[in-house]
């Protein structure tokens, strides 16, 4: 019997690493993304690009962006368009509480669980969801720990005929971003394609330029930098600052010294 998931693929580095972990598991990958007014919308592109890249090597995935872009004069977070500025410093910090857009993992996962449930009464086979949230988002986004999930799966079964069709598949629910990384590397050898063509093609930064090349300094920039510090290998997506683009080590000295003054 085919194994079926469909994934929230958001266009960042975790989601696009547990895309390739779902190609490696599953026989049929449906990856979903959404457009809510974000800030980062280059994300978006980047899943594109992503998918496009995927597929010319033989990995195909059945892919579709979905638009909330409604609810963006009336979601209060500084990710959306309109909101605060998004603030910089240690992903850990309290003023990254900013970032988080409300019930957004609930909106999500509710849209993909109905995907896969009607999947899996379309084709007879059941469905996994995978999301891909991690340890390192519990400290500051509490719709990533595993007690939220587990009351979100029981709202679905609760509310859904035929749910126990549908499971969840969250491999990264106690691995931080460094341990995220690495399953990259060993899947990208795996599957036969290029580490850098792969993590190219995601964006992980909450503010970057207009150019779509990624700022160094936000939290989101900073932990996905430390990460591949973790790794010793050099980030392939451009970074800038006010100044323009620059090379990877100004961005990589510059989370190196926030790492040491936060320690």
């Amino acid at each position: 019997m085919a194994k079926n998931v469909v994934i929230s693929l958001s266009g960042g580095m975790d989601s696009s690493t547990l895309l390739l972990r779902c190609l490696s598991e599953y026989d049929n990958v449906t990856a979903i993304s959404f457009d809510y007014g974000q800030k980062h919308r280059v994300e978006l592109e980047r899943a594109q690009q992503l998918i496009g890249y995927l597929k010319d090597n033989g990995k195909n995935v059945k892919f579709q962006v979905i638009k909330l872009d409604g609810l963006v004069n009336l979601l209060n977070s500084a990710l959306v368009t309109g909101g605060d500025d998004v603030p910089e410093g240690h992903y850990e910090e309290d003023n990254m509480k900013a970032t988080v857009v409300p019930n957004r993992n609930k909106i999500f996962a509710s849209l993909v669980q109905a995907v896969a449930l009607s999947e899996a009464m379309a084709n007879g086979n059941d469905t996994d969801i995978a999301l891909g949230i991690h340890a390192g988002d519990h400290a500051i986004y509490p719709d990533c720990r595993q007690e939220f999930r587990d009351a979100d799966d029981n709202a679905f079964r609760l509310g859904n005929w035929e749910a126990d069709k549908v499971g969840y598949f969250t491999p990264y629910l106690e691995t931080d971003k460094y341990g995220i990384l690495q399953d990259g590397q060993k899947l990208c050898g795996e599957l036969g394609i290029d580490f850098n063509s792969v993590y190219s093609r995601t964006n992980t930064s909450y503010k970057p330029y207009p150019s779509g090349n990624s700022d160094y300094k936000s939290a989101s920039s900073v932990e996905r930098i430390e990460a591949f510090i973790n790794l010793g290998v050099d980030d392939p997506v451009q970074y800038e600052d006010e100044t323009g683009p620059v090379d990877y080590e100004v961005a990589k000295l510059h989370v190196e010294k926030l790492l040491a003054e936060y320690a």
